[in-house]
């Protein structure tokens, strides 16, 4: 299953500079992990926020929820979770074995010449 997973993170107000550095780089270095598996398959960052937006894709919710809170960031986040479903038109494109990433611009122009 597919999930759009969006966190925010607010460190403790008495927490030390080097904690904070610690937690950042134990959580690097797991995200790095779960992207070599497979798990975490894109992640972005919300400027001026220390929020982000993830696409994971885990076996259901509970193996999301293992991962999820497997993450040393895990207890100063805030998480919002969204299961994703296929979407008709993107079931008859793979199906089809259309390349969706390289489908033409909606205003119908092509690439480069």
């Amino acid at each position: 299953m597919e999930f759009l997973v969006r966190s925010t993170t607010t460190f403790p107000s008495g927490m030390s500079a080097e904690r904070i550095a610690e937690l950042r780089s134990a959580e690097r270095a797991l995200a790095m992990k779960l992207r070599a598996d497979g798990i975490l398959r894109r992640l972005w960052r919300i400027p001026g926020r220390q929020g982000t937006v993830g696409l994971y894709r885990t076996r259901d919710a509970t193996h999301l929820h293992e991962v999820l809170t497997s993450l040393p960031l895990f207890p100063c986040m805030s998480i919002e979770v969204e299961a994703l479903a296929t979407h008709p038109q993107e079931a008859q494109e793979s199906a089809a074995g259309a390349d969706v990433t390289a489908a033409a611009p909606a205003n119908g122009a092509s690439g480069p010449a």
